[in-house]
């Protein structure tokens, strides 16, 4: 069972919050000219340094994402110095990306090299992890081992969006758009809803789906 639409079709909306929702999304993931569209045609103010920060971070998740870790680390440090230091796991996610990259290009002997003398000081609470990427070097093709996961873009996706919500947590900003937050807001009640009234009383909950009903 689903919720009829009949049920909020006179729920009234205040424009000006889907214009921060939105606002807010475009923020969080550094869609500069997007934002200054946004506001020149709704009137709305930008925050202050808005448009600097979104092209620091925008920069630092790009050099991330193509696996140029290295930059990456650089300009967080310039932009927020003691981030990585609070938070290793992030570092070393980091540091990973470009011994992939090194991995990915053949250069097996400096991969291994760049290994030891920087992952491996992370000791032995990543050993585990360190074990795993040491694992692509026995393969010709790494995109065809086991660990396939670690060199694919997905990874290099998901250590990009991490360093960008810990920029923004380091700015005293919110982790997560506030369009992802109501999102996960709204799988969270459709969740309590169905272990109210019956597993059966609400589907799990689709965004597909939803974006079509």
């Amino acid at each position: 069972m689903d919720v009829d639409p009949r049920q909020y079709e006179h729920v009234t909306i205040n424009e000006d919050d889907i214009h921060n929702v939105v606002l807010s999304y475009l923020v969080h993931n550094c869609f500069n000219e997007t934002v200054e569209s946004l506001t020149t045609c709704t009137g709305m103010k930008q925050p202050d340094g808005c448009l600097e920060d979104m092209e620091k971070r925008k920069r630092i998740f790009h050099f991330a994402l193509e696996g140029n870790a290295l930059r990456a680390i650089d300009l967080t440090e310039e932009l927020a110095p003691d981030l990585l230091k609070k938070n290793l796991d992030l570092h070393f996610d980091l540091l990973t990306l470009h011994f992939v990259k090194l991995v990915r290009s053949s250069s097996c002997t400096e991969a291994l090299e760049f290994a030891q003398s920087k992952l491996a000081p992370f000791g032995n609470e990543y050993v585990k992890k360190l074990e795993d990427f040491m694992a692509l070097l026995a393969y010709v093709d790494p995109e065809k081992s086991p660990m396939f996961h670690l060199v694919s873009l997905d990874y290099r996706q998901s250590v990009a969006d991490s360093l960008n919500r810990a920029i923004l947590a380091h700015a005293n900003q919110p982790r997560h758009s506030t369009l992802e937050r109501l999102i996960k807001q709204m799988v969270v009640v459709r969740q309590l809803l169905s272990q109210e009234h019956g597993q059966d009383a609400f589907l799990p909950f689709s965004m597909r789906d939803f974006l079509k009903s």
